[in-house]
């Protein structure tokens, strides 16, 4: 798998997100070399579920008020239920991820993280994947949803649970590293 070493990645998340979906990227993406940051709308720390039961929790490092697109490389979202269910209605989060989708920043969502996508209006006519009770949802929104364990529309990924982490992690680092590349090659271009 390929490096990240320059870049900055942010996780959205709040209680209630699936345990692998946020440990799995965040343990992968940092083994890579990338600076990982956890935003929520608290600082409050917020525990994981591991499918109904409660799992870890973790120490946001920042608000996603506080949060920037401009600061960051890509972002990430984590499903489970509730986690998408309670930020999709959090104006902050949704007017963040507009903004790295408006920035040109590669999004990797999986499970129900898509619902996040769909709020923020970032599928129609895209291809994309989730945890199938969503599939509809996205649909209605725009999306042409395919059951595959990773989907690639452009800059954006998704994945349907958490037993396609392994798939997931590899085609966001991809995307993440190629996005680099090319961020790092415009940059020494125009200096």
């Amino acid at each position: 798998m390929p490096r990240i070493s320059e870049a900055r990645v942010l996780i959205v998340a709040t209680d209630g997100f699936e345990e692998w979906e946020l440990f799995g990227p965040r343990k992968i993406l940092s083994d890579r070399g990338a600076e990982v940051v956890l935003a929520s709308p608290t600082r409050d720390p917020i525990q994981a579920t591991v499918h109904d039961d409660p799992g870890k929790t973790i120490h946001p490092d920042m608000t996603v008020e506080e949060a920037r697109a401009e600061d960051f490389d890509a972002l990430v979202l984590p499903g489970g239920v509730r986690n998408p269910d309670q930020l999709r209605m959090n104006d902050a989060a949704i007017a963040l991820i507009r903004d790295f989708a408006d920035r040109g920043k590669p999004i990797a969502a999986i499970c129900h993280g898509p619902w996040l996508l769909i709020e923020a209006d970032l599928v129609r006519g895209r291809r994309a994947t989730s945890w199938p009770s969503i599939q509809t949802d996205l649909k209605n929104a725009g999306a042409n949803w395919v059951d595959k364990e990773v989907v690639r529309d452009g800059k954006l990924v998704t994945s349907r649970k958490p037993d396609d982490i392994p798939a997931f992690n590899r085609e966001m680092i991809q995307l993440f590293a190629e996005t680099s590349a090319q961020s790092r090659t415009t940059t020494r271009t125009a200096a």
